[in-house]
């Protein structure tokens, strides 16, 4: 009956191979440790999402397709490169951001100086002053109207859950219309090529072929990627 009883105890359990025991005497330093371990996990696992939807991440990108779009290269440059080049922008948009999150929050909580929901809040501030400064107020509007939540006095009153979704609307628009001037010039170039081709009785041949290496001589010969880019990053001044 001992024997029974000491091979079912469930603090020691042996198996083939293998030995597995349990204790109940985890401190509150393993407890912490566990959920600093947990909350970092969930942080990592999130951090795509933040990075769509709380950065410059989305109107960079946007442009960045639109571009190429207008370019009339489907797949030129591919999206990994498109992708890539979005990310470091946006890092280096970012950076007076990120820099306040290490220096207000994320040093002090390495040196034990502040607590985990402190550091949460510091690091969320200066992600949400850059969001407030580019939302525009009829997307924080409709988002708190369609929350059915009360006016709020002040930014601060404003919710996270409020700003975000305001926030991406308004990067979007600001995409749209960045996209649009962009076009204008390559359109034009679309037009005259055409209008060429039907004057001169070819109306067989594809305006496309035409008008593809004009366009990438005249955006090689304008600079144009150093255009778009210093325009674009311009835009979150």
């Amino acid at each position: 009956m001992t024997a029974a009883c000491a091979a079912t105890d469930p603090a020691s359990l042996a198996l083939p191979g293998m030995r597995l025991q349990l204790s109940a005497g985890g401190g509150p330093a393993e407890v912490s440790s566990a959920i600093k371990i947990l909350m970092g996990l969930t942080v990592l696992s999130l951090a795509p999402a933040i990075l769509m939807s709380m950065t410059s991440f989305i109107r960079i990108v946007i442009v960045l397709s639109m571009l190429r779009h207008a370019l009339g290269m489907q797949e030129t440059p591919p999206n990994t490169v498109i992708v890539s080049l979005a990310l470091f922008l946006t890092l280096f948009t970012m950076s007076p951001a990120l820099q306040d999150m290490n220096k207000q929050a994320l040093q002090p909580y390495m040196d034990g100086k502040i607590g985990t929901e402190l550091a949460l809040q510091r690091a969320a501030a200066p992600l949400r002053d850059f969001m407030v400064r580019q939302t525009r107020e009829p997307d924080l509007a409709l988002m708190v109207e369609l929350a059915k939540a009360e006016q709020p006095k002040t930014m601060d009153d404003i919710s996270m859950v409020q700003l975000i979704p305001a926030f991406m609307l308004s990067e979007l628009r600001s995409a749209f219309q960045i996209g649009f001037v962009i076009f204008l010039p390559f359109l034009l170039v679309d037009l005259i090529v055409s209008s060429a081709l039907m004057a001169l009785g070819m109306m067989m041949v594809p305006p496309a072929s035409i008008s593809l290496p004009l366009k990438i001589l005249m955006f090689v010969l304008i600079d144009g990627w150093n255009l778009v880019v210093r325009a674009l990053l311009g835009t979150f001044a």
